[in-house]
């Protein structure tokens, strides 16, 4: 059977058009280009509503056909008076629903209502001490006054009618604003990022006071829907499921058993790109934990041979992309009943794979979301499509899987062969599994493992002199990256001890021959990526 794979805004199946997940009650965020849409997104996520993200275009009507609970104007890089700034359908803001502006989206409030916006006399950027005015609603059970996090060049400097300021900082004279009976807020602050010390309790108030949300957004609840999803979308239909040994692909498959017992077949590719003992860890955590058919199919070869002389990042991962779908393309004609092909995409793949602007450059491709065919002989099953990182870990616990496993730090899908810059061969995959296992076991034993949210090395194009002995050496140089984040959405690179990262140094160049040098990132997302490529 052969069909189109369409990408349209993330839903729970993408398949040929079909209608995402229902849920019960639901907050809308608008993007307008911030970093920290997704941040926005997860924090209410947190409070137990799900929210979803739409572009800024989105018009009225579709958000009345929709019908939210709440909607979220995030915050953005522009000023709402320059030419080509984004603004919303202006009838977003007399739909009735109750509507929170963050930032720029304060500012887009009050430009559209008749309010004053102007470049600050001085801008405001960190911590700011806010006080509270109106101690009730979106500020109920705050401290007053309260840290905030500032980050804003323009300033509301006349409200619209039908506003009052309910709060302010020296700074800002107007920092958090109201209309009650028109059921909008706004304020100059991000609540979402960890420095406003009391931000989630605020966006609590949102979702749970203003918009009245109940909290039905949790893991057993999306356990049990999307069995019933998994089951009215597949049928009798056979899957097959792409196991590439890190938590997405794992939960993804334990969920979908649940739901459709034998029907699910689980194939585990090994593509030579892994990392140190990594299939056999997923051979035997399926067949003797979860008691799962699993079938091993050993790929290094061809991967490898694909990859010869290929250095460009985006051609890797399309490569990659395409020899997976191709093998298991092959694979599904082993079992007639195979319509399905289950992957663990996320929402942050989605996110990052597409552009709030419409066409713009190209940050990186995911190998669940781009490089893919446009023609495939299966069709995409891919359940965890609305979820964050952290959200799987806990749809994973409800499901059994085990805590050591789901602490295990997040592996890309093109494995290896992006964290080899240049040529991928045998020997440079080999120089960067033993140096890879040796940080990850000195982060063990240091106890600080859990501590960060990713950590691995890295093989640069590069070659450096070096004495060792007597001798001048002339070797690959190794990169260590290491990061805290708690989505991955942002990070910042973590402050190692400096005596484990000279451990690790003096581990690698004398145990891994080939390598003379080893150096420490400390560049924080943004402005780099959390992978080098």
């Amino acid at each position: 059977m052969r069909s189109t794979l369409h990408r349209v805004r993330p839903n729970f199946a993408l398949v040929n058009g079909s209608a995402p997940m229902e849920h019960p009650e639901r907050i809308t965020v608008l993007d307008f280009g911030s970093q920290y849409t997704q941040l926005i997104a997860r924090r209410i996520r947190e409070c137990g509503v799900y929210a979803e993200i739409l572009p800024y275009w989105t018009s009225a009507e579709e958000l009345r056909r929709a019908a939210p609970a709440g909607i979220v104007l995030s915050g953005g890089p522009a000023s709402v008076y320059a030419e080509g700034a984004p603004h919303p359908d202006p009838q977003v803001f007399s739909l009735g629903i109750p509507l929170l502006g963050i930032c720029y989206g304060l500012q887009l409030l009050a430009f559209h209502l008749g309010g004053e916006v102007s470049r600050a006399a001085r801008r405001e950027y960190g911590r700011a001490q806010l006080y509270i005015t109106a101690a009730e609603d979106l500020f109920a059970d705050i401290p007053n006054p309260t840290t905030v996090w500032m980050s804003h060049g323009d300033a509301l400097t006349r409200l619209p009618e039908g506003f009052e300021c309910i709060a302010y900082t020296e700074n800002s004279p107007i920092a958090a604003i109201r209309d009650r009976q028109r059921r909008l807020w706004g304020v100059q602050f991000h609540p979402e990022v960890e420095h406003t010390e009391h931000g989630r309790q605020m966006l609590w108030n949102f979702a749970r006071r203003i918009c009245g949300c109940r909290g039905e957004w949790t893991p057993e609840a999306f356990i049990e829907r999307s069995i019933e999803e998994i089951r009215s979308t597949v049928g009798r239909d056979g899957v097959i499921c792409a196991l590439s040994g890190g938590v997405d692909s794992t939960v993804t498959a334990v969920l979908i058993h649940r739901a459709i017992g034998e029907q699910l077949h689980c194939i585990h590719i090994d593509t030579g790109l892994m990392r140190a003992g990594e299939s056999q860890t997923v051979v035997r955590l399926f067949r003797e934990h979860f008691h799962i058919p699993l079938q091993a199919l050993d790929a290094g070869e061809l991967f490898l041979e694909r990859l010869r002389g290929v250095t460009d990042p985006e051609q890797k991962r399309r490569i990659i992309g395409h020899t997976f779908i191709e093998l298991f393309e092959r694979e599904a004609a082993r079992f007639p009943d195979a319509r399905w092909l289950a992957q663990g995409t996320l929402y942050p793949d989605v996110i990052e794979s597409t552009s709030v602007r419409g066409p713009s450059a190209t940050i990186k491709s995911h190998h669940n979301v781009g490089g893919l065919p446009e023609r495939m002989n299966l069709r995409l099953l891919e359940p965890l499509r609305e979820l964050f990182k952290d959200e799987v870990r806990a749809i994973g616990r409800a499901l059994g899987v085990p805590e050591w496993f789901l602490r295990r730090h997040p592996f890309p899908g093109p494995g290896l062969a992006i964290r080899i810059l240049g040529e991928v061969t045998p020997e440079r995959l080999e120089l960067l599994r033993r140096a890879d296992a040796i940080f990850e076991e000195e982060l063990h034993r240091a106890g600080l493992y859990d501590q960060v949210w990713q950590a691995f090395a890295l093989l640069l194009p590069v070659r450096s002199v070096g004495v060792m002995g007597d001798e001048r050496t002339y070797e690959y140089v190794c990169a260590l990256r290491a990061v805290v984040s708690s989505d991955g959405m942002t990070a910042d690179w973590a402050r190692l001890p400096e005596e484990l990262l000279a451990r690790v140094s003096n581990r690698i160049i004398n145990e891994v021959r080939g390598i003379n040098r080893v150096v420490y990132d400390i560049s924080s997302k943004p402005p780099a990526t959390i992978e080098w490529e």
